[in-house]
């Protein structure tokens, strides 16, 4: 497998569970992550309800997704650390989904999606997801996180708003014409759950802010009877008992109005995903299998959309914790599904008396850490075409859809970068053909007195060009005018390909174009130094033949002999 596709091999395809209780797991390993899932589960666990609510799902759902897929992705993920459930940077698609297509629509979603993370990692595009550009990231990410604060005004300062619509622009206009609505006591919970966060960032970053902010503003509301709306009066309690099993498959219709919307999550779930396991390597020193994360992730979605989750990645946020928490296997990842499934299960009447106002609040905070607003300034100090695709990007997160935002802006980061690698392509003339390292020394050599030696003259009757750079569609023309600068055509044609690593079925179609305008005016195309990828590429299509073996060498001086030959016999 591993020769037939780069990208894959067999070794990929073990889960990290299994390598790491082959290489020996201890008790002492077994407590640190018991101790470490504990600690993320209760980190989690208004995440969970926080980003499902925000998405428009209920809090059960959120759990429910927690526990399934975060226990699954562990099991069979290729991060030795990697922590999954809902995220905020699902809660805008999820939100679209529901309004479009009904909560059938993106259960039904979820689970294309898992099949599509799938094929992903089979093929070997784990591998390949870490090339979706900086600009881009940087650009949905920081959309999400205007969007999911724009989503949390209303419950925010206690708005009474009949309808809250789905639009950014049209929230904020909203949240604007009934601003005297506010309630005083839910914007005064709202503010203390952000200020408990920051404090405890600031001086205890260890114990989990979410939970303790959560745990008072909740008691706070309770004991002083305030009038604010909570999780049980908008949503009722949440069921203890297991979810309904049953299947997520659609029908044809169904598949292609969601489609768009699961390759958006599969997109945008390998990125968070892939994005949290590299974290996770850079503080543990670990090495996670990107394909292998991929299909445990895909799975994950799978198994969360049967028992009616939504969709699921892993959690960057979540991963830290478990890391700094003493986190030595995807064991502690499981025993975090595990708490949150004895909190579903037994304590989740606590969960409807947390007001709104205090979810609302962690999800502003998420909002800001995801926005990474640092980083969007930064940009503006980048190359004007980077800036300009993640502005692109950004706005078309806000103002339309992250679907069409994530689209648009890895096609104009494709089209950059074929700009960019055209840019630095080109074909010249050879001024002298004996170097082998700098083509642009005119100079010539130097002989073994350290003086210039004069550069050496083609023979009469032959040209010399040479092609830098990979030959492919965005660079295939500048062939196409090279013999037009030639004033007088020539006897022989020698094109040197020594620094072309790679070509594709348009630079071929070029090449074979080339050798036509040269027969017709009776000169030979003579190639030097074509490299293992060209010419198995130009043997596979025939083009190989058409020039004649007898016109392709491994090096200049055989081409040379070969056009000096030709030349003579003018």
């Amino acid at each position: 497998m591993s020769k037939a596709n780069p990208f894959v091999s067999l070794g990929d395809f073990v889960p990290k569970t299994v390598r790491v209780l082959k290489s020996g797991y201890t008790r002492s390993m077994f407590a640190k992550d018991v101790f470490a899932g504990i600690t993320v589960g209760v980190i989690a666990l208004p995440l969970a309800i926080a980003f499902a609510i925000g998405a428009g799902a209920t809090p059960a759902q959120g759990l429910w997704t927690a526990i399934v897929a975060g226990f699954a992705i562990s099991a069979l993920g290729g991060s030795r650390y990697q922590v999954a459930g809902p995220t905020g940077a699902f809660v805008v698609i999820v939100a679209g989904v529901i309004a479009e297509h009904g909560m059938s629509g993106l259960i039904a979603a979820t689970a294309i999606a898992g099949v599509l993370l799938i094929a992903m990692g089979v093929s070997g595009l784990g591998k390949l997801i870490k090339f979706i550009p900086y600009p881009v990231t940087i650009g949905f990410t920081t959309g999400i996180g205007f969007i999911i604060a724009g989503g949390q005004i209303k419950d925010f300062f206690g708005l009474t708003i009949a309808e809250y619509p789905a639009e950014f622009f049209a929230r904020i206009g909203a949240a604007v014409r009934h601003f005297d609505t506010v309630s005083p006591p839910a914007l005064a919970l709202g503010a203390a759950t952000i200020a408990v966060i920051l404090v405890i960032r600031r001086f205890a970053p260890r114990i989990p802010g979410a939970i303790v902010a959560i745990a008072l503003t909740s008691a706070a509301a309770f004991l002083l009877k305030l009038p604010v709306e909570t999780i049980g009066s908008r949503y009722g309690a949440i069921p203890r008992g297991l979810p309904a099993f049953g299947s997520p498959i659609p029908d044809w219709a169904t598949i292609r109005a969601v489609f768009p919307s699961a390759v958006t999550i599969a997109l945008l779930g390998s990125i968070e995903s892939l994005l949290s396991a590299v974290v996770a390597d850079g503080m543990t020193g670990d090495k996670h299998s990107a394909n292998m994360e991929l299909v445990a992730q895909g799975a994950g979605n799978i198994l969360s959309s049967l028992f009616g989750g939504i969709p699921a990645t892993g959690a960057i946020a979540r991963t830290a914790a478990n890391i700094k928490n003493g986190s030595t296997s995807p064991i502690s990842g499981m025993v975090h599904a595990l708490v949150l499934l004895a909190f579903t299960l037994f304590l989740s009447g606590l969960a409807s008396a947390i007001p709104l106002a205090a979810l609302s609040a962690i999800l502003l905070v998420v909002a800001w850490d995801m926005s990474e607003l640092r980083h969007f300034l930064k940009m503006r100090y980048a190359p004007k075409s980077d800036l300009i695709v993640m502005l692109v990007t950004f706005g078309l997160t806000v103002a339309i859809d992250l679907t069409v935002a994530v689209e648009v802006g890895v096609l104009l980061a494709v089209f950059l970068f074929i700009r960019r690698v055209t840019e630095t392509a080109y074909v010249r003339p050879v001024e002298d053909w004996r170097d082998a390292d700098a083509p642009s020394a005119a100079a010539g050599a130097l002989d073994g007195a350290g003086k210039a030696e004069p550069p050496l003259a083609l023979p009469r009757g032959v040209e010399a060009y040479e092609i830098y750079g990979p030959f492919f569609f965005g660079t295939a023309d500048l062939l196409r005018d090279a013999l037009e600068q030639v004033e007088r055509s020539p006897k022989a044609f020698i094109l040197r390909m020594r620094r072309v690593p790679s070509i594709d079925a348009t630079g071929i179609n070029a090449l074979a174009a080339f050798r036509g305008s040269c027969a017709k005016r009776g000169t030979t195309l003579i190639l030097s130094g074509v490299r293992e990828q060209p010419r198995k590429a130009m043997d596979a299509i025939g083009i190989s033949a058409e020039i004649g073996e007898e016109n392709i060498f491994d090096n200049i001086d055989g081409a040379l002999a070969r056009a000096g030959a030709i030349a003579a016999r003018a």
